[in-house]
């Protein structure tokens, strides 16, 4: 592992500190045969041999290299005899690969490993010396200007400067550029990807930036939007934008833009520019010029993480386990030689982030160590166990028959892990979801093999967890579905596609509506009214409720008071409140700001929860909720009945009203005991002083139980359907 690390320090001296051209690429190829103690190699580049070591170009076809990049070709036949190669694949705007050979040996994954490191310090290289984006821009002058900011850039990180430094740079470059006076660069933290900090930033908008740190992405506005969709998200008028952050809106900012940084194709975090001058349009010359540093970025950053990287070429430093990339090849080698079939498994372990919030790193440092060990003693001799990064793990099973035979190692590491870690003293009980995939020799390769696993680990976190789940091709097809949901929900937030339907909340004796319960739709451009319980859940599992929520909280807001500067009686509006936006911890503030924004008085909104969310609480939420209470807003318990219902909740939550299912209320009238069951619960209301309001009345029958039963509110179709704000408003003041 020293010697890899030495090796790949020489090479990127080499390569970073020779001039560019042939020159530099003949002495990164000489510097790979020297380290992998290869008898020839051959660097090509969109199908031409530029360079070669020990065998001249001319004795090398374009078509032996190309057999060689598609992975058709095991060895060579050259002068000499035949020859062992292995080979690596450099991205970039011109494909290029970089082939080694030797007649002694066949290369080893560690070296397969390490040549990979060196591919990928030459394709950095080459894409810091071909990067210039210059034809996107119209202008003559601002070709010119965009050329030397980038050639500045480049020049940086070829020199690799300090990172921090670099990062400083293209932010300045940008505002400076688009003609804004803002730009940040906004970064995932390592240890915590669902929450973003700015790392840079320029303009009167830094300082603002800078006091949103470990922002939770779905509360980071545009910047968590892009990173969330990983595409460019551009609003025009920040201040009637339903995404907006408060805190950047009160400082004034008008019109924001931001676009994905990535770190080896993954989105790491956004580059962010604004104006606080007025609502812009965001032109194809400004969102180009954005795109073009943050690929920038995305080069400066890769680029340092891979020189990080470096002592980790073969192992993980903190378990011991092979890294991504050895396991990566060692899955490919198997399926080149494996007359049998090849198996991964995916592990990934349950509630870590809660070990960690609670412990402390240190903790969850100690339970990825022993999760490892754990992991591997489940394993037969030639199986290969690795982990990922974060709390991920994969296991290589080479040379299995079938499916079937993998089965008892996934059994034997969901029992393993079971049992309790001490953790800083304290006994500690964790799980793991796993996904297995198994593929036949010749039928697959690793890449593909791995997605399915991941695929099936995702099957087994929805079903429940604690488990493991086989790879099914209908997986794949949900899946895919499902991205296109999200795509598109992501851009229906930009393009203010929901819609709010209002449902009247009556006084069951006198009919007199009292209330309205405001409820969410979108409406599709290509199909249509998309009912909640088909979004929803989505955007809970991927934190666009939280935008979403506050959208709906506002609107709603807005329109009650609207309605009631028209009333004598006020009336109340009721909104859903998701647990995920309860996790975010600002519930407080952002109720005091809608209601201050909308003049809707506080007794005016009543807020509805889930039953499951009072029982499966976290510290904060009482607090939030005492807050939220303590402004004369009002709390519901929505669906009551269907979950827990349990009195402790009752007596420890500050509850106002309980909402009955509708599923009590639908037999009411024709079964004894669900009309006992109801009677019941509008009597502890009674007993514990609080409201109560039956949903989904349809029907006489069911209206007079109710009535008959002291039930003092209800909603249902009996009364009106969710209306339109124009409906409603005819209903209202007709």
């Amino acid at each position: 592992m020293a010697l890899a690390t030495q090796q790949l320090t020489e090479f990127l001296s080499v390569v970073a500190d020779g001039p560019p051209g042939p020159a530099a690429q003949h002495a990164a190829v000489e510097c790979a045969a020297r380290a992998l103690e290869a008898d020839l190699a051959v660097l090509a580049i969109d199908g031409a041999v530029v360079a070669t070591i020990g065998v001249s170009a001319d004795d090398v076809s374009a078509y032996e290299v190309g057999e060689v990049a598609a992975g058709r070709r095991s060895h060579l036949d050259l002068p000499g005899g035949p020859y062992a190669i292995t080979h690596a694949e450099i991205d970039g705007r011109a494909p290029a690969v970089l082939i080694l050979a030797r007649s002694s040996s066949p290369f080893s994954a560690e070296e397969v490993c390490l040549l990979r490191g060196m591919a990928r310090v030459l394709e950095l290289s080459l894409q810091a010396l071909n990067m210039v984006a210059v034809e996107r821009i119209d202008s003559l002058q601002e070709r010119e200007r965009l050329f030397e900011q980038l050639s500045a850039i480049q020049r940086a990180i070829g020199r690799r400067a300090p990172l921090q430094q670099i990062l400083d740079t293209v932010t300045q470059s940008a505002s400076d550029l688009i003609g804004v006076e803002s730009a940040s660069l906004n970064m995932l933290e390592a240890d915590d990807p669902t929450v973003m900090s700015v790392t840079a930033g320029h303009g009167p908008g830094a300082a603002v930036a800078a006091r949103l740190k470990r922002l939770p992405l779905a509360n980071a506005g545009v910047a968590g939007l892009a990173v969330m969709g990983n595409e460019l998200v551009a609003v025009e008028n920040y201040t009637q934008s339903p995404i907006a952050v408060p805190e950047a809106a009160r400082h004034g900012l008008q019109a924001v833009m931001a676009v994905p940084v990535h770190e080896d194709g993954r989105v790491v975090g956004s580059l962010v520019v604004g104006t606080y001058q007025a609502a812009k349009v965001w032109d194809k010359a400004s969102r180009d010029i954005l795109q073009a540093f943050a690929e920038h970025v995305s080069l400066a950053i890769t680029d340092a993480r891979t020189l990080e990287a470096m002592n980790q070429s073969f192992h993980d430093s903190l378990t011991g386990l092979a890294s991504r990339s050895l396991f990566m090849t060692r899955m490919e080698s198997a399926f080149e030689g494996e007359p049998h079939g090849v198996a991964a498994l995916f592990v990934d372990l349950d509630r870590f982030k809660v070990v960690n919030d609670s412990l402390g790193h240190a903790a969850g440092d100690q339970l990825l160590t022993g999760v490892a060990a754990r992991i591997e003693r489940c394993l037969r001799k030639d199986d290969t166990a690795a982990r990922l990064g974060g709390d991920e793990f994969a296991v290589l099973l080479p040379s299995v028959g079938s499916v079937e035979e993998v089965m008892p190692v996934a059994r034997r590491i969901l029992e393993a892990i079971r049992e309790p870690f001490v953790l800083g003293g304290k006994e500690t009980f964790v799980s793991c979801s796993i996904g297995v995939a198994f593929g036949e020799a010749g039928g697959q390769d690793a890449q593909d093999l791995m997605v399915r696993a991941d695929l099936a680990m995702y099957q087994a976190k929805k079903q429940g967890k604690d488990r493991y789940e086989v790879f099914q091709p209908a997986m794949q097809a949900e899946f895919q579905a499902a991205l296109q949901m999200e795509a598109d929900l992501r851009r229906a937030i930009v393009r203010h596609e929901f819609r709010l339907r209002y449902q009247p909340i009556v006084h069951l004796r006198t009919q007199q509506i009292s209330g309205l319960e405001a409820l969410v739709r979108w409406e599709h451009p290509e199909r249509g009214t998309i009912p909640p319980l088909d979004f929803i859940p989505l955007a809970e599992e991927t934190g666009l409720i939280v935008p979403i929520g506050e959208w709906v909280l506002r609107e709603a807001c807005r329109q009650a008071a609207e309605w009631n500067r028209r009333r004598d009686v006020p009336l109340t509006v009721s909104v859903n409140l998701s647990a995920v936006q309860l996790d975010q911890g600002v519930l407080p503030s952002l109720v005091a700001s809608v209601l201050a924004e909308t003049g809707l008085p506080a007794q005016c909104l009543v807020i509805e929860l889930t039953e499951s969310l009072l029982v499966d609480h976290r510290s904060s939420t009482l607090e939030q909720l005492e807050a939220v209470k303590a402004m004369g807003v009002r709390l519901a318990i929505d669906d009551f009945g269907t979950g827990y219902s349990s009195l402790a909740y009752l007596r420890r939550f500050p509850v106002d009203i309980i909402k009955i299912d509708k599923s009590f209320v639908d037999d009411v009238g024709d079964e004894p005991t669900a009309a006992a069951l109801t009677l019941g619960i509008i009597q502890l209301g009674q007993a514990l002083r609080l409201s109560t309001i039956a949903e989904g009345i349809e029907d006489a029958g069911q209206l007079s139980e109710l009535t008959d039963g002291n039930c003092e509110l209800g909603q249902g179709y009996y009364f009106a359907e969710p209306l339109t704000s124009d409906a409603m408003d005819q209903l209202l003041f007709e």
